[in-house]
């Protein structure tokens, strides 16, 4: 019984952070995180707008022009929904999510991403330990984050956000020996996530159901 208390403990503790990251008011194959040397060169961090109490003109200067309507229809649904806290919620369980697969904390996982991707990220993870490789990256920063595009489908909303970052990144092998990358130079990246929620459920979460590269 203790036991159960102690786990009960340790999912409400979770819960309530996953609600301050990716909150109410913050907003098949997956495609895995690549190390950072593997990345594609990127190029301003936008500012959030405004909420919205009712249907209104959404001000695009961090959103790209088709994400609006998507999120004309989720204001609409919800009205406390906040895009700029969002975005804020977002880049938090970028930073979040990336750490938990470099460490290979499947644990953490669980909480942040579907099923699908959660079962791409374990295979990946299985695959690093079986060749004895430890990841050793570091999120030096995200320089800019966006709304690409937003859907409503019947209840479910679907968010994609573009996320431009600095990683700096090593591969170990087992004797602690550099495979590949290097802590000193961090390199560009393009991310582009998709983060889905039922609209209307008493969870607030949104959890991270694909990923992609821009």
């Amino acid at each position: 019984m203790f036991y159960v208390v102690i786990l009960a403990m340790v999912a409400g503790f979770v819960a309530l952070r996953l609600y301050m990251v990716l909150g109410k008011r913050t907003g098949h194959e997956q495609a895995l995180p690549k190390p950072a040397e593997e990345r594609a060169p990127i190029t301003t961090l936008p500012r959030p707008i405004e909420s919205a109490v009712e249907p209104r003109e959404i001000a695009t200067r961090n959103i790209d022009s088709k994400a609006e309507a998507g999120l004309r229809q989720i204001v609409t649904a919800e009205p406390s929904f906040d895009v700029g806290q969002f975005v804020e919620g977002a880049q938090s369980a970028y930073r979040m999510i990336l750490e938990a697969y470099w460490k290979g904390d499947e644990e953490a996982l669980d909480w942040l991403v579907e099923a699908d991707v959660k079962t791409a990220f374990a295979e990946a993870i299985a695959a690093r330990h079986e060749a004895g490789h430890v990841l050793e990256n570091r999120l030096v920063s995200i320089e800019r984050a966006v709304i690409a595009d937003a859907q409503v489908e019947g209840k479910q909303a679907r968010i994609t956000v573009r996320f431009d970052a600095d990683i700096a990144a090593v591969t170990r092998d087992a004797e602690g020996n550099v495979v590949s990358g290097s802590m000193s130079d961090a390199v560009e990246t393009h991310d582009v996530w998709t983060f889905a929620r039922t609209l209307k459920s008493n969870d607030p979460n949104w959890k991270l159901i694909d990923t992609d590269e821009a």
